[in-house]
């Protein structure tokens, strides 16, 4: 009892000290003394092996690690990969590392280079005629495949160096404080404090037959020993799109097949414009179709059966078969359910408050969160964030609104904020200003390459002074240009605020600066000269 009075004292005493008007504010900074101190009272005169364990060792369950121990919380991290169906596995860093954004942003700009190659020879370098230009699959996988080990040994001894507890096995809960390490050399049982889960995801196959014999993910193709030859990637969301587009850019025939839509939950407008560049640089679609069966033909090769929406069935022969058709939340195998963590109606993810599930000292990050964006740097931060919360004074909470992100297909898409479709459905569409324009990166002018798809657009609300809702960007180094913007949409940055910026010349991140056509205008949003 006397416990219990002590902790209401502790949040009688916070509450106090809040600003009224600070209300929002003021519940976070409530809850996180809640968190911290009904957890500490669970846990009170327990003799824990470790103040937090960390069940993934990717982005998230790193960083938050990390950080825990740099305040002082003796950390363990277990992380182990389940080969893929087809053998595939990796090393310490997770996803974003060993089969996510690092190789995919490598092997991007491998086709980048290519293309520039051809474009170099119209700025008067003396280079082999384009047929005689080759790539090696082999060399560049090589590569990829070597900087990728060499971040895994720098994790590994980054955590040594700072005091953490690494342990290559696969995790499960036995209770609230109690994890079940599998590990090559046997069954461990450790205890803790605090308990993290960060396992992340792994990609899904299609329950037809042959796709988890034959076919491959984005788990395989970056190490893959043969070139992928002509593929097939099955999914049009930005993996398989970046896939398709590095694929094409390299040399190799790539048909992407899309169930409904190209990048669901992205700016349709925009997707369409990225369908669009694809298909002019040699990218095939195959719409409204999905995969029936896939078996081995003669020569390795793959004999592909599908069907159309009008029940209209087609085949052909691929070398590679490459399925992109989402993710699923590693949570089935920590069996949650003998301590009681609650999933989201997807069956799998976490539907976590501020990274807290409904067990008291048990919390998660990363891509097992349900309904938040499955990025490399959003884990990195709430993981972060979250350390500090249990481990020292901070009450700061992770904000999932307007997160940044970049598609790099071969013409790269970057945007921070709302769609212009979820502007409309929030404020309606009377409510909401649309300014657009197509321009000339100065670069495209000599190749005289097409600027028919370099395009962007601003969402705005239209009453003055017209608060940024959301940027989208088409065109080269779209990531690069979309992460300043995204610091500005965080300070509330509106249309005037663009307007009165003076650009930089001649960049395409000073197109921004230069916006001025509304569509509701109707006026030409066509580029004009670009010194004027």
């Amino acid at each position: 009892m006397a416990a219990v009075f002590c902790f209401r004292r502790v949040i009688f005493k916070e509450v106090v000290k809040l600003r009224i008007s600070d209300t929002l504010n003021g519940y976070q900074k409530v809850q996180s003394v809640i968190i911290r101190q009904f957890s500490t009272s669970k846990t009170k005169n327990q003799n824990t092996d470790y103040d937090l364990i960390v069940i993934g060792g990717g982005s998230g369950g790193l960083s938050a690690a990390k950080e825990a121990s740099s305040l002082g919380a003796k950390v363990a991290v277990l992380d182990f990969v389940t080969p893929s169906p087809q053998g595939t596995k990796w090393g310490l860093g997770g996803t974003c590392v060993n089969v996510g954004c690092i190789p995919k942003k490598l092997m991007h700009q491998a086709a980048l280079l290519g293309e520039a190659i051809h474009d170099a020879q119209t700025y008067g370098w003396q280079l082999p005629q384009p047929e005689k230009i080759s790539h090696s699959w082999e060399r560049l996988k090589d590569a990829v495949q070597g900087h990728i080990k060499s971040v895994n040994w720098v994790t590994r001894v980054e955590l040594r160096d700072k005091q953490v507890e690494y342990i290559n096995g696969l995790g499960s809960f036995i209770d609230a404080n109690t994890v079940k390490a599998v590990t090559k050399k046997g069954e461990r049982t450790i205890t803790g404090k605090y308990i993290l889960i960060a396992v992340g995801g792994r990609p899904r196959y299609p329950n037809i037959p042959g796709a988890v014999e034959y076919g491959i993910s984005s788990d395989d193709i970056f190490s893959l020993e043969k070139p992928p030859g002509k593929t097939l990637i099955v999914g049009a969301g930005y993996i398989g799109l970046e896939c398709a587009g590095f694929l094409n850019g390299l040399g190799y025939d790539a048909t992407v097949m899309v169930r409904s839509v190209l990048l669901r939950g992205f700016d349709q407008q925009m997707a369409n414009v990225i369908h669009n560049e694809m298909k002019e640089k040699g990218v095939k679609f195959l719409h409204k179709c999905n995969p029936k069966e896939v078996t081995k033909g003669a020569g390795d090769k793959l004999n592909v059966t599908w069907i159309n929406d009008k029940g209209e069935q087609f085949s052909d022969t691929f070398d590679t078969v490459l399925f992109a058709i989402g993710r699923k939340a590693l949570t089935k195998e920590l069996q949650l359910e003998k301590v009681g963590v609650k999933v989201a109606g997807d069956g799998e993810k976490i539907d976590a408050v501020n990274e807290q599930t409904n067990v008291a000292n048990i919390f998660a990050v990363g891509d097992v969160l349900y309904k938040k964006p499955e990025l490399t740097p959003v884990a990195i931060l709430a993981g972060r964030l979250l350390a500090r919360r249990l481990f020292s004074d901070s009450n700061q909470m992770m904000d999932y609104d307007n997160i940044a992100t970049t598609v790099f297909s071969p013409l790269e898409y970057g945007c921070v904020g709302l769609s212009e479709e979820k502007a409309i459905g929030k404020y309606g569409e009377d409510n909401i200003e649309v300014y657009h324009g197509y321009y000339k990166p100065t670069e495209f002018f000599i190749p005289q390459r097409s600027i028919a798809n370099c395009y962007l657009k601003v969402v705005a609300l239209r009453e003055m002074p017209q608060k940024v809702l959301g940027l989208h960007f088409i065109g080269p180094n779209a990531g690069e240009i979309i992460q300043g913007f995204a610091a500005a949409i965080k300070l509330n940055l509106t249309v005037k605020d663009l307007m009165d910026t003076v650009g930089i010349h001649p960049t395409i991140a000073e197109e921004f600066t230069r916006i001025n056509v509304t569509k509701r205008s109707g006026k030409d949003p066509n580029p004009a000269s670009c010194c004027s």
